[in-house]
């Protein structure tokens, strides 16, 4: 059996992250392979990891998605979840997302009021989003952005608790990690140019946000008529509304750091066993 984990060019055998898991693959005698997407690849599986360099190119990175066989997740999930405008879909079903406005380039927009983030619909590792208070300098980065992007007000709640990334494997929860807030005021500075470093560590969940990840994934099945199980791996990232309540800032079905330095092996040995049943089923 063999599965190639999808990166890019700037980071050919990921960011240390899959370790973990990369062990677990071949302890289980599975032949794993670090390929940047963009040229042929043949395998039983190929899991998208760290392709972080999609969002300048996200036409050329679908057409090869799409020319894919075995891509998890797969190319209609990628679609729909590359393009953070599913937060408005996801909403428009009874799913509690951070509020979410969708602008486009040239479009007027009205700022919440306070603090709010603006960032690229279409964006991985954070890059190009921005924390302000000040309209003019938020309409100045729209500007400069020059795509469709989202406005939403800022949690405050994320500056003390930050967020809390819930895990899925085939549709099951599996494990969670905690994000410390990435955002001060301004631009997020991208140091490695491909995404924002994280402050990253371990967290035991609440109830409520697992029902919520478990809510998020049944509505996201639902609006592309999937099974929870067809999405091999997902990331619902939670953060707490005025009120204490969970609420969705972003759900991550294409790409997402899944947590395995933070998790400990059983986390990698769990994702090890999905894999293979789906590379398994072709």
């Amino acid at each position: 059996m063999k599965v190639v984990l999808a990166s890019c060019d700037r980071l050919p055998s990921g960011d240390g992250d899959e370790e973990a898991l990369v062990a677990a693959l071949e302890r289980d005698g599975v032949e794993v392979v670090w390929q940047p997407w963009g040229g042929p690849v043949s395998a039983d599986l190929v899991v998208l990891r760290t392709t972080w360099d999609y969002p300048d190119r996200l036409d050329e990175f679908l057409t090869w998605c799409a020319g894919v066989r075995g891509l998890a997740n797969p190319l209609p999930v990628v679609r729909w979840n590359t393009d953070k405008s599913y937060m408005v879909d996801l909403a428009d079903r009874g799913v509690a997302v951070v509020p979410t406005t969708v602008v486009l380039p040239g479009e007027d927009v009205v700022f919440p009021a306070g603090e709010f983030v603006v960032k690229p619909a279409v964006g991985a590792g954070s890059r190009g989003a921005g924390r302000f208070t000040d309209h003019a300098e938020a309409s100045a980065h729209l500007e400069a952005l020059g795509v469709k992007a989202l406005v939403q007000p800022y949690q405050s709640s994320v500056d003390e608790n930050g967020e809390t990334a819930l895990v899925f494997f085939a549709g099951e929860y599996s494990h969670s990690f905690h994000k410390g807030p990435m955002l001060a005021q301004g631009l997020a500075e991208a140091e490695s140019g491909l995404y924002v470093e994280e402050r990253l560590g371990s967290i035991e969940p609440s109830r409520r946000q697992v029902e919520l990840g478990d809510q998020v994934l049944d509505v996201a099945a639902d609006l592309l008529s999937l099974r929870r199980s067809d999405f091999l791996y997902a990331r619902v990232d939670v953060v707490e509304g005025p009120g204490g309540e969970p609420m969705l800032l972003e759900l991550e079905l294409t790409e997402p750091s899944l947590g395995f330095k933070h998790t400990g092996e059983e986390a990698a040995s769990r994702f090890s066993k999905v894999i293979q049943a789906a590379a398994s089923r072709g």
